[in-house]
């Protein structure tokens, strides 16, 4: 009875409300299998989240014109370290400071012809590329206008297509979406492959991506930078799983 007069309220990490309980499950790796943890949605909860980030997005204008900022950004810095860059077809007409994305320095028109048609459909949609003659040495997917799981499953395509390809893979996306990119790609279609997306792509916030790009502008670093830098910026998910 004294509980109901005078309840304790004690403060609630928002990190921790947020986090989603991950679950038991098993991979395998070569010949045998291993331990691993996925996330695992609730139907509506999926459901609804998916439908209002598709549908309804607070402020599509503004969410474009940041996606097309994220992609000016690692389209200019890529050139800036000497590296030949790629910007998803579909978007080659964006502009950003009044200059077309398909017109900036160092865009190739045609990209490598090693790989296989689906592979090649399948390259030619993300974001941006960095590439250094004809290999992809890091992939971009931006997610500010679509749902998070979109850009992991074009990740997770070209790696089903070319499993032996190794290239750097991050996913980029507003600060304030970083549980939703833990939550989807700890699922288990993307966590129980023989090499889990969770250890090969990488998540970069908006703010933190833009904080570097203008220290390295700044400093004037970027022709002596290397394509793998950004793994140290970048955050992978991994943890231990959860007893619910």
């Amino acid at each position: 009875m004294r509980a109901k007069r005078d309840p304790i309220v004690r403060p609630v990490d928002p990190k921790k409300l947020a986090r989603k309980p991950l679950y038991k499950a098993e991979r395998r790796k070569g010949r045998t299998t291993v331990p691993a943890v996925v996330s695992i949605p609730d139907r509506d909860e999926s459901r609804n989240q998916t439908a209002f980030e598709v549908v309804l997005p607070e402020d599509t204008a503004a969410s474009a014109r940041q996606h097309t900022e994220i992609q000016f950004h690692l389209l200019n810095l890529g050139a800036e370290m000497g590296l030949d860059v790629w910007v998803a077809r579909n978007d080659r007409a964006r502009t950003w400071k009044n200059q077309a994305l398909g017109t900036m320095p160092r865009m190739v028109a045609e990209l490598p012809t090693q790989f296989n048609e689906a592979t090649h459909r399948t390259i030619e949609l993300i974001d941006v590329l960095w590439l250094k003659g004809n290999s992809i040495v890091a992939a971009f997917e931006v997610e500010s206008t679509t749902a998070i799981y979109s850009g992991l499953l074009r990740m997770s395509d070209l790696l089903a297509l070319q499993p032996n390809l190794d290239i750097r893979l991050y996913l980029v996306a507003p600060d304030e979406r970083r549980n939703k990119v833990e939550q989807e790609i700890l699922r288990p279609t993307f966590e129980l492959r023989e090499k889990p997306l969770s250890a090969i792509c990488g998540f970069l916030a908006f703010s933190r991506l833009i904080e570097k790009v203008e220290g390295i502008r700044k400093l004037g670093l970027a022709t002596s930078l290397k394509p793998d830098f950004l793994e140290r910026t970048a955050e992978f998910f991994k943890q231990e799983v959860s007893e619910a």
